[in-house]
């Protein structure tokens, strides 16, 4: 099954989005994996203090 990947656009100052991809490919990961991976942890760590979150219509 294919997943749906939406998009949107991220307004940062340049040092911090080269300082972001040095991170990155550290971790040898794209700019964009290294963002969703830091997204999940960070929804995983709310979900973990707080509820789980459960949207509709996904």
């Amino acid at each position: 099954m294919i997943e749906k990947m939406s998009k949107f656009t991220v307004r940062v100052n340049e040092e911090t989005l080269k300082k972001f991809r040095y991170v990155a490919e550290y971790n040898a990961r794209s700019a964009n994996r290294e963002l969703e991976f830091l997204m999940k942890k960070h929804i995983d760590e709310f979900e973990k203090t707080h509820e789980k979150i459960v949207l509709s219509g996904l």
